[in-house]
């Protein structure tokens, strides 16, 4: 049975959304975007306009100082996390390609926001677990192999602060989570997301917005 919750989201209603969002689109992210849907089936990893808003505005209500990005793409998200940081703040970028961050340096260059943003370039996990143990991060947004999903929020959680906040991208899978098989891309989320809502360092919810968006605030 049809839930009478349920939206159907347009393109034309995305671009209503973002237009009476705080944070309207600008010529540096369209620019990126076109950049990237150039790309060719690829670009689909790109979030889109109004995420890119709602990530802006978690690092606002988190007042993050220290953010992590795990899987950068070409640039979109961190852009849009950069320039809701505190003053002062700074983003780190983990990614494992030279020419899609190409783009995103072009892009975080042109925002005047490459100051506020490091990346690395070497596998993730690596990455994670060269960071300090402390508890000083603020906000985490993970985007990148799904295979890897707990490994990347098992190094990121005991290094959130508390109250810091967990964003973890494409949870619901096209809706393909649901289905009793898949692929081992589903598979891993499917595993990704029973072991989070089991996880009992954080509190979560998941929003059925975008492709899904786990939210977790770390106790």
């Amino acid at each position: 049975m049809a839930d009478p919750r349920a939206l159907t989201v347009t393109s034309a209603l995305v671009d209503y959304a973002v237009a009476h969002g705080t944070w309207a689109d600008d010529p540096v992210l369209a620019d990126l975007r076109d950049e990237t849907a150039a790309l060719g089936p690829v670009a689909t990893m790109q979030i889109g306009p109004d995420q890119g808003q709602l990530l802006t505005l978690f690092a606002r209500l988190v007042g993050a100082r220290r953010a992590v990005e795990v899987g950068t793409f070409t640039g979109y998200s961190s852009l849009c996390i950069a320039r809701g940081l505190a003053a002062g703040g700074t983003l780190l970028c983990c990614d494992v390609s030279e020419e899609w961050t190409a783009l995103a340096r072009r892009a975080w260059e042109r925002a005047g926001l490459a100051g506020r943003i490091e990346l690395r370039i070497a596998p993730a996990l690596d990455t994670l677990r060269s960071l300090p143990p402390e508890p000083t991060i603020d906000l985490a947004f993970i985007d990148a192999d799904k295979g890897g999903y707990w490994d990347y929020w098992d190094q990121l959680v005991p290094r959130m602060r508390p109250g810091g906040v967990l964003l973890a991208d494409n949870v619901l899978w096209s809706g393909r989570v649901a289905d009793d098989d898949g692929d081992d891309d589903t598979r891993a989320i499917r595993e990704f997301n029973d072991r989070v809502a089991a996880d009992d360092r954080v509190d979560v919810v998941v929003l059925p917005a975008f492709d899904g968006l786990t939210i977790g605030r770390r106790h």
